[in-house]
């Protein structure tokens, strides 16, 4: 029995959302990832890795896939969607990893402002999913919808109706599904046959629901320390393990924790995270390989 874990960039404070930070060049990143025993990455940002397999490969590392946030749900923007995704899935072909992680991105600039769709905005999304899935799998690879903040699927009644309407599968992020109302746990044991992907964060709850209310925009909740290393917060990470090593799951365990790097936040503190998730990690997979 085995269990693959990958990282990826966000947990060294690498976002695509303007302004978030101050952003640590690839090597640097990916040497640190290698340095810990993480032999897989995701992509991070468009354009941060721009050549896969050479980066990725320099540093002893596998290419897992790629998070793209788009708009969906825009009739206006989905053949510039579509056509990015193609070039992402070809992208990551290239670099021998095999799955695009979906994001329903509003059109805006980060996560803290989130538009309602009517239901023709709705179906259009699930359309444009559809699509997307077909350009993805052309390239032999899969694809899974993140359900995450400040995007068009974040609640919990947004995630059931996605899953009602569209048979694309989730990558189940057990952050962004807490900060959004949803029990990643109990959503993974009500459709064990949706789980494609997996992202594993933990979260304070008391954050998550200032977010959740409106009160506190996302990237201010993170700086305020919204994500901490596993077991640090209040996801049962090792339920989440449990119920989806039990449904059948054998893919990625991708640890995310997303940070932002201020010009004082010291250079080491996104190693001693990660580590430290690693060994929480590491101790769950124990026990279960081991029946406890």
């Amino acid at each position: 029995m085995s269990f693959k874990v990958a990282a990826a960039p966000i947990s060294w404070g690498v976002s695509e959302v303007p302004g978030w930070g101050r952003i640590l060049e690839p090597d640097c990143v990916l040497s640190e990832m290698a340095g810990l025993g993480v032999y897989a990455t995701e992509l991070g940002p468009p354009g941060y890795l721009p050549d896969p397999p050479t980066i990725v490969g320099r540093h002893g590392l596998e290419l897992v896939g790629g998070f793209l946030a788009i708009p969906l749900h825009d009739p206006g923007t989905a053949e510039a969607g579509i056509a990015e995704a193609t070039a992402t899935a070809r992208k990551i072909a290239r670099g021998g990893g095999e799955i695009v992680v979906l994001a329903a991105a509003t059109g805006l600039d980060g996560y803290d402002r989130r538009p309602d769709l009517d239901d023709a905005q709705w179906a259009t999304l699930v359309e444009t999913c559809h699509r997307v899935g077909e350009v993805v799998r052309a390239e032999g690879l899969r694809v899974a919808l993140h359900p995450h903040v400040g995007t068009h699927v974040e609640t919990e009644d947004e995630v059931e109706r996605f899953l009602a309407d569209s048979t694309m599968p989730l990558c189940l992020d057990t952050g962004h599904l807490l900060v959004g109302g949803t029990d990643p746990v109990a959503l993974a044991e009500r459709h064990p046959a949706r789980i494609g992907h997996l992202h594993l964060k933990d979260v304070r709850a008391d954050l998550a629901a200032e977010v959740r209310s409106g009160r506190l925009g996302f990237a201010e909740a993170v700086a305020a320390g919204l994500f901490v290393p596993l077991g640090d917060g209040d996801v049962d990470t090792e339920a989440m393990v449990r119920a989806v090593h039990a449904a059948g799951y054998r893919g990625w365990y991708v640890l995310e924790q997303d940070i932002a790097l201020g010009p004082d936040s010291p250079d080491g503190a996104p190693r001693r995270d990660t580590a430290r998730s690693l060994v929480h990690l590491d101790q769950i997979f124990s026990r279960i390989q081991e029946g406890r």
